[in-house]
């Protein structure tokens, strides 16, 4: 095998999640010397554009039926495609493999009806699904195949541990050994993927501002003008930035991070960071059950119950900012659980004969 294609989209309405996995397996493929060319649209996400550019990926228009698929991956000498889309006609993944071009299909529960090769489903709990798969296919499934991307990875190296030879840091609350300083207000990141499509940062941040505790924010959100109705008080900081490669750099430096439930959740586990979650969307709450009933993370509920109530939301907050025990032990649990060599077990996968 020496091409891959990656059939996935971006923009504002299907945010940037299948981007960013996407994304990672492309890194660990072409750390095995594999050519990999992304066939999909960026939906004029500026900045989703420039994460391929800056990879050296090549962007080409995603063909959206089964024919206009095949002929794509046979112009271009694919020898197998990772599909990774909610609105591609599923009929597609059939049709390369019987074209001979070999599928990995990534999944998040369901599975559209794909005939595939190989089902990814990274999610937090899948292992314990039934998950049926035609003869002759193979299901990954659960956490230990989550893909995290090299910017994320770097992150659990550092200084404490300079003295290994793998470099691994072995003190995930603290990724790159920097301490907390004494009676300094907590740093809080919000960020509800590349987009933030639920309008959920001023929600968020306005919960933050309600519970009346110091703290300095990050919230990243395209929207100019998101955050001017907000009134913090005089010793709680608010920063607006737009959405930005130095996301997973914010992730380490936090004490707390409030996002939705989606694929970066693996990114927090990861990096040993405390997490309170909202679930925006259908797809994201089988997830966000999952993370809270295992105590891996906070929960502030649907977006719609935080607008509505508030009370619930702004009470964990108000716990997770005042209490460093509280935070410290969510940030511990997470590490164990991704190792972060889930892209290699995927790509292991994808090159077997």
């Amino acid at each position: 095998m020496r091409r891959v294609g990656i059939r996935c989209d971006a923009g504002v309405g299907r945010g940037v999640g299948h981007l960013m996995r996407c994304l990672a397996l492309a890194e660990e493929l072409r750390e095995r010397r594999l050519e990999v060319v992304v066939l999909g649209d960026m939906g004029g996400l500026e900045w989703a554009a420039e994460q391929l550019a800056r990879r050296g990926l090549r962007l080409l228009p995603g063909p959206g039926d089964a024919a206009a698929m095949v002929r794509a991956a046979r112009r271009l000498a694919l020898d197998a495609v990772v599909v990774d889309s909610y609105d591609l006609d599923p009929r597609c993944s059939g049709a390369l493999r019987r074209a001979g071009v070999r599928v990995l299909a990534v999944v998040d529960d369901d599975d559209r009806g794909q005939d595939a090769d190989i089902y990814l489903d990274q999610n937090l709990g899948a292992e314990r699904q039934a998950g049926r798969v035609p003869t002759g296919s193979v299901r990954l499934a659960g956490v230990r195949y989550a893909l995290l991307r090299d910017d994320v990875r770097r992150l659990r190296r550092g200084p404490l541990e300079a003295g290994r030879p793998d470099g691994v840091l072995t003190d995930h609350r603290q990724p790159g050994g920097a301490p907390v300083e004494p009676g300094r207000p907590p740093r809080v990141l919000c960020f509800f993927g590349g987009t933030d499509a639920a309008g959920a940062a001023p929600v968020v941040v306005g919960e933050l501002i309600a519970t009346g505790v110091p703290f300095l924010a990050t919230a990243v959100t395209p929207r100019e003008r998101a955050l001017d109705h907000l009134r913090p008080a005089g010793d709680q900081t608010v920063r607006r930035i737009p959405p930005t490669d130095d996301l997973p750099r914010l992730i380490a430096a936090a004490d707390l991070v409030v996002t939705a439930a989606g694929s970066s959740m693996w990114d927090l586990l990861y990096l040993g960071k405390a997490a309170a979650l909202v679930w925006v969307a259908a797809n994201q709450r089988p997830g966000y059950e999952e993370v809270l009933s295992r105590g891996l993370a906070a929960g502030l509920g649907h977006l719609d119950a935080v607008v509505r109530t508030g009370g619930p939301a702004r009470a964990c907050l108000r716990e997770l900012l005042t209490s460093a025990r509280s935070r410290e032990e969510l940030g511990a649990r997470g590490p164990a659980l991704v190792d972060g060599e889930g892209r290699a077990r995927v790509a292991d996968a994808l090159l077997s004969p």
